[in-house]
């Protein structure tokens, strides 16, 4: 039968009595949230749990759905070893969840779990709807680092799953919101914080999921939000769905956002299916980016393009202007997708005749030979986002404060070691940072003697 419900709600191990010690009551708004939560579960009686945790075993390719008979855990690691849970999981279910997500082209499944005892993101959520409800089985899976419309989709994988297996099926999406809302806070303050939380309540009451699946990667890193990939399943689950969203509860007191929120399914409505919506209006806006690339861009673009479809470089065009075919450079040319790094790959000094033939075979290089990720597939190369870095020629310096991250990229030296990072990147703020991620790159450590060198770049995206 389909979906009977859905949640979402935080996982502070705070909350639990025999952790807290009387601090809890800081957070009795959440608490009281939560046991509504559990209230309402229990009144649905569901047959299986689905529960994904951001804390669970996950990889940045897979999408780990936890593969035991049996689950069970403590909150040792929070001074309560005494507090135990422990319960069945649904095989079964799991096991046509995997199906379906490999009919789906997702990577999922029962494969490789790394840690199988119950983890807090998971646990917290347990020990209130056990207070309520106990006639279930579990389903844990974890988020992963593949992209919001893939864990969009496993969520609709999951109502498939609920509808064929003709059981009453819940979904619960563990995760708290930004963990930088106060200055006192564990992890400190970033003004991105409050904002991220803000923006995410306000889709949550709305019922607005494709706003969970717009968030740009640098903005939720430096919010250091914690559950948006376990609420992009959750509203996976309820695609093509009409639902009574209803946000129950909002705070931050410790420093980290805690939401709870619950969605009654009323019906369908076709005007709802986000993942066809957020393909429709991405879609839109690259063309409309592409529109406006230049030549730098343009020929990364088609060095890709042509060598991912037919095997061979691309031939330079005739039509280039002269800064690209009469100057030469060092080129970095960096790919992203759906707001992610896809690919980054450089010469810090020229290695062929001009600026065109260097963006050519970075380009290629940056689509197929980074290390770091898959080579991309022609399905992917309409998703694809360019930016072309051409290196100015580096000066050697000899102390922090001859560097300006927003200016100058850094280039470190050491026994024939070298590493190099690009300026004005997200997230890095300061010399300090940008040299130990250079020497980090290198594998220089940090306390060797070691050359700088500054250089700045045009930048073309």
């Amino acid at each position: 039968m389909p979906l009977i419900g859905a949640f979402i709600v935080p996982h502070p191990p705070l909350i639990v009595p025999e952790i807290g010690k009387g601090m809890e009551a800081g957070v009795q708004m959440t608490i009281d949230a939560y046991e509504e939560v559990a209230r309402r579960i229990a009144a649905l009686r569901p047959d299986t749990i689905v529960l994904s945790s951001p804390h669970a075993s996950g990889y940045a390719d897979y999408i780990q759905i936890s593969p035991d008979q049996r689950a069970e855990g403590t909150f040792r690691d929070f001074g309560a070893p005494g507090v135990h849970i422990a319960l069945d999981y649904d095989v079964e279910f799991s096991a046509l969840l995997g199906k379906l997500a490999e009919k789906s082209d997702i990577p999922a499944g029962t494969l490789g779990e790394k840690e199988g005892k119950l983890d807090h993101g998971t646990l917290v959520p347990l020990y209130f709807i056990n207070h309520a409800w106990r006639d279930y089985a579990l389903v844990r899976v974890a988020i992963s680092g593949l992209s919001p419309l893939t864990h969009y989709r496993f969520g609709k994988c999951i109502a498939e799953a609920a509808k064929e297996s003709g059981k009453r099926v819940v979904m619960v999406a563990s995760g708290d919101l930004s963990h930088k809302l106060t200055k006192d806070g564990p992890y400190g303050l970033a003004e991105e914080g409050a904002v991220f939380d803000h923006e995410v309540t306000e889709a949550l009451a709305n019922g607005d999921f494709l706003r969970l699946l717009s968030f740009e990667e640098g903005f939720c890193e430096a919010a250091a939000e914690c559950g948006l990939r376990s609420f992009q399943i959750m509203a996976g689950t309820l695609d093509g769905k009409a639902v009574v969203p209803e946000l129950l509860s909002y705070e931050g007191p410790f420093g980290v956002g805690y939401a709870v929120a619950a969605y009654d399914v009323v019906g369908d409505d076709g005007s709802r299916r986000f993942d066809q919506k957020f393909e429709e209006e991405e879609a839109l806006r690259l063309e409309m980016e592409k529109a406006g690339e230049d030549h730098f861009v343009r020929l990364a673009r088609m060095s890709l393009e042509n060598f991912v479809r037919t095997g061979h470089y691309v031939r330079k065009p005739d039509s280039l202007p002269e800064d690209l075919t009469r100057q030469k450079a060092g080129v970095f040319v960096s790919l992203k997708m759906e707001g992610r790094l896809r690919g980054c790959i450089g010469t810090i000094s020229p290695v062929t005749s001009t600026i065109a033939d260097e963006i050519i075979q970075n380009a290629v290089s940056a689509g197929t030979m980074d290390p770091r990720f898959a080579p991309v597939q022609e399905h992917e190369l309409p998703w694809l986002v360019y930016s072309v870095d051409v290196l100015g020629e580096a000066e050697r310096i000899s102390s922090l404060e001859e560097l300006e991250v927003s200016r100058y990229g850094v280039i470190v030296h050491s026994k024939g070691r070298q590493g190099l990072l690009l300026p004005n990147l997200h997230g890095v703020d300061t010399p300090q940072e940008q040299v130990s991620i250079a020497l980090e790159k290198a594998g220089i450590p940090s306390d060797v003697p070691y050359i700088m060198e500054r250089f700045e770049v045009i930048r073309h995206k």
